[in-house]
């Protein structure tokens, strides 16, 4: 009996989770310069995030707000809305929500180190999206503001559709 329980729940489909677009925006280009922000398509069912920008001054004191959003007549708040100490949250991964983010990026990024950040920060060729939450199917944003010395600094928005297991 629980070898057919364990055949059935490896059996199921993985949930479906597809970028539709990247949107990114400096707030100071004296201070941050993006250079690119897009998604690549590999297939109708496969997008990459690329995303390239250069720090011209050291950062230090870093937060992130994080929050993700669900369309439903507009984008409304949904399940996450977070602001982290990066700097902190890079030399201990204490905050849940902040460590999925991190675990799906890490491999992929240049920002694999504490502060300061300076020069050249990307993400290349990030398409594996794995969310090891239960959530309902739909389309839903990540808003991810960069805080630098208490003032915005830039902006990364992902779109994504996610289709939960049937």
């Amino acid at each position: 009996k629980l070898f057919e329980v364990i055949f059935f729940l490896n059996e199921q489909e993985a949930p479906y989770v597809k970028m539709t677009n990247a949107v990114c925006e400096s707030y100071n280009k004296s201070w941050v310069v993006i250079h690119y922000c897009q998604l690549k398509a590999y297939s109708r069912n496969k997008t990459s995030l690329n995303i390239n920008a250069t720090f011209l001054e050291p950062a230090n004191n870093i937060y992130l707000k994080m929050k993700m959003m669900k369309r439903a007549n507009g984008y409304k708040p949904f399940l996450a809305d977070y602001t982290i100490d990066a700097c902190k949250f890079m030399r201990r991964r204490y905050q849940p929500f902040a460590k999925i983010v991190w675990n799906m990026i890490k491999d992929v990024s240049t920002v694999n180190h504490t502060c300061p950040y300076m020069g050249l920060q990307m993400i290349s060729d990030f398409y594996k999206v794995q969310i090891p939450l239960p959530l309902p199917s739909g389309e839903y944003l990540l808003l991810l503001n960069w805080i630098f010395d208490g003032k915005p600094q830039f902006a990364t928005n992902v779109y994504f559709t996610f289709i939960e297991d049937l």
